[in-house]
């Protein structure tokens, strides 16, 4: 299917450039059990600076989507919420598995994230590679903030983060609320999904439990014929989320969480080929182990309200379990010319606690600030059994071990001034210690590393007020990565750095019936990490070596806007265009030279989206929802393992279809969609060479019902 031409695109936003960021509709959840009614695009409100505030008084570009179009668009896995989310795009290692980047800050060499993942206070990120899962399960909203995130967010926030904020007890009201979902999926099997949510104060005003659970057997399409699997992608899923909310005087609340999650797939890589198969090297008929993906999470949040400033502390802990397969193929594309292929059994368990103590100032005055400190102990180790081919020679029962350790401490410190009624100046700084070990080898060598990383890192902000209700800022953020090893005996690799600088407008308009924003942006990547090979001697010939030997520039536009066009009809959309090219290469034989694209950015980004609000049946409230995601090719660029004249490789354009119309019969909703409305079946990632790339959902139709009792 033809894409919309970038220039259509311009002139349906009015835009006179092509633009970038977050499509934000406000809606009131609170007893709409259809989403998509009682639209209010003027009473947006995130916590993106660890505070409450209005989104137009934020220094920096932020997307917002309630709970209610989350489920409205179903949205669900953070692969869903890429297509939503201009600009935001990753690496799939399997479901559940994602390498995260955010607004052209991309780079898979390294240990740590470049994006920040947090559900509630909770930090999801124990690696770049080890991200656990978040589903759209009773959610309020989420937060996606745009550029380093540093000073409040840490090291693991380059790009930005991405916040899920669930809904907290309500100390006030019994709520109940079960859904029941059946669907199917083109070529593939039906699933189903059960959902139920419940809210009881134990004591009114007091003390309240709210329980969220979900029970998922997703339809698979992925077939592995040679084994006799059919359809084997498909995830048995089971989260569960219980959150107690204690008050026990006007100035304490007590809440805390625990999450349980497993989720299981038969056939669990997730690349496919272009004809719903899957690749399996060596033996096309051995069955792999299946890919489970299991954890725990605790986090205790207190909030003492002093008068002059309210203090936290978020404590947590999160227990990893996490087995999945690898098969991999060196096609006729890359340097091994069909000769390289292999399987992994991979075993990944890790465990992270973190411990959070900050003071964020109170009331309206001028002068606003947050000082807080920081730990983290994480440990993670991969177990893997490894099976290769090399031409007609085969290896078996390969012991791999890798285990790594990070100690952080870290005090940060935000404040703003008010300097006229206007004018708002603000400054942010953390400062981040990183005590690393790694150990690892082929059994019986492997050997201990050590290291320390630190760094520190500024921001700077202003707004000012050109009316009520818009504001135009700028900011100039540092991000940092923290560093790691190589093999032994080779140099360690320090953090990585970046500034960003940011010019932004955002507000409601035409009588709050318009919110609007635009941002541009320039990013300055020193001491970016490129692999390389290094010669090593006569008998261990070439090693893979990553250093700090990379400069890059990433320039972008984005913008966002919401048009309440009238009391029924909303129509929505946001874009980013994006230039991101690496600009110094300090090696050589390195992955990529100067002037090369920078891997998993897209040129041009954009969704667009209409509701339509209707009433039936004495009143009772309806929608229709239909949406489009365009995201062009991904590149991918490595030099030490792809012959040139087969540089870049390519994901494919997408873009995507879906349609909802929802409406209530009784106290019961129905909602009816279809997604991937013209079963686009197109390559997601751009490491097709490899046989390692996921393609699009086929197009999956479904009725979902729920009930509020």
């Amino acid at each position: 299917m033809k894409h919309i031409s970038t220039k259509a695109f311009i002139l349906m936003l009015g835009f006179s450039l092509s633009a970038s960021i977050v499509a934000v509709k406000a809606q009131e959840t609170g007893d709409d059990v259809v989403a998509g009614l009682e639209t209010s695009i003027e009473e947006i409100i995130v916590t993106a600076n660890k505070r409450e505030q209005q989104l137009n008084e934020v220094a920096m570009a932020i997307t917002a989507i309630t709970g209610a179009e989350i489920a409205e668009r179903g949205i669900d896995t953070i692969q869903d919420l890429s297509f939503a989310i201009p600009g935001l795009t990753m690496r799939e290692d399997g479901p559940g598995s994602y390498t995260i980047f955010l607004r052209g800050v991309a780079n898979a060499h390294g240990v740590d994230g470049l994006t920040g993942v947090y559900q509630d206070e909770i930090n999801m990120v124990l690696t770049g590679s080890d991200v656990l899962p978040t589903r759209a399960l009773d959610l309020a909203r989420v937060e996606v903030l745009k550029g380093p995130q540093g000073t409040l967010y840490g090291q693991g926030a380059v790009g930005g983060a991405i916040r899920y904020i669930t809904n907290d007890p309500n100390l006030e009201k019994s709520e109940r609320r079960i859904e029941a979902e059946l669907f199917s999926v083109d070529s593939g099997s039906n699933g189903t999904n059960f959902t139920a949510i419940v809210n009881a104060p134990l004591s009114e005003g007091k003390f309240a439990i709210r329980l969220a659970a979900n029970i998922k057997n997703d339809g698979g399409w992925q077939d592995q014929p040679a084994a006799g699997i059919k359809n084997g992608n498909g995830d048995d899923l089971r989260n569960i989320r219980l959150k107690a909310l204690w008050k026990p005087s006007e100035n304490l609340k007590v809440l805390g969480t625990f999450i349980s999650y497993r989720a299981e797939y038969q056939l669990g890589q997730g690349y496919e080929n272009p004809d719903r198969t899957v690749y399996v090297a060596i033996d096309p008929g051995k069955e792999l182990v299946p890919k489970i993906w299991d954890y725990e999470l605790s986090n205790l949040t207190l909030s003492y309200d002093l008068g002059f400033a309210e203090l936290t502390s978020s404590t947590s802990y999160a227990d990893m379990d996490h087995r999945y397969p690898m098969s991999y193929f060196g096609s006729e594309q890359t340097t091994y010319g069909g000769v390289l292929s292999g399987n992994d059994d991979r075993v990944n368990p890790g465990d992270q606690f973190a411990q959070e103590l900050r003071l964020t100032s109170s009331g309206d005055g001028p002068f606003q600030w947050t000082v807080g400190a920081f730990y983290r102990d994480m440990e993670r180790s991969l177990h893997a059994t490894y099976e290769y081919a090399w031409g007609s020679y085969v290896a078996t029962d390969l012991l791999y071990y890798k285990g790594r350790t990070s100690k952080t401490t870290s005090v940060f410190a935000d404040a703003s001034y008010q300097v006229t009624e206007s004018l708002k100046i603000g400054a942010g700084v953390r400062n981040f210690d990183d005590d690393v070990t790694t150990t690892g080898g082929f059994a019986p060598n492997q050997t201990l590393q050590e290291d320390s990383f630190d760094s520190t890192d500024p921001r700077f902000y202003l707004s000012y007020a050109i009316s009520d209700n818009a504001n135009i800022y700028a900011s100039a953020a540092s991000g940092f990565r923290s560093g790691g090893f190589n093999n032994p005996g080779q140099p360690t690799y320090d953090p990585e750095e970046l500034w960003s600088y940011e010019l932004g407008v955002k507000g409601n308009f035409l009588d709050d019936d318009l919110y609007f924003d635009l941002a541009v942006y320039s990013t300055k990547y020193d001491d970016m990490l490129r692999r390389g090979l290094v010669f090593v001697g006569e008998e261990a010939g070439f090693l893979s070596l990553i250093s700090n030997v990379g400069k890059a520039e990433i320039k972008g536009i984005e913008a966002s806007f919401v048009l309440k066009a009238s009391d029924s009809f909303t129509l929505s959309g946001s874009a980013t265009s994006i230039n991101a090219d690496i600009t110094e290469v300090n090696a050589d034989s390195a992955a990529n030279i100067a002037g090369d694209l920078i891997d998993y950015v897209p040129k041009l980004s954009y969704t667009l989206s209409g509701v339509f609000d209707f009433s039936w049946s004495n009143n009772k409230p309806g929608y229709v929802r239909v949406t489009y995601s365009y995201r062009d090719k991904l590149p991918y660029i490595d030099r030490t393992t792809f012959p040139a004249e087969n540089l870049p490789q390519f994901s494919d354009k997408i873009g995507l279809w879906d349609a909802r119309v929802g409406f209530m019969i009784d106290n019961v909703n129905v909602e009816v969609y279809a997604q991937n409305l013209t079963n686009e079946n197109k390559y997601i990632d751009p490491y097709g060479g490899w046989n390692n790339a996921n393609r699009t959902r086929p197009a999956t139709v479904g009725v979902k019902v729920g009930v509020d009792f």
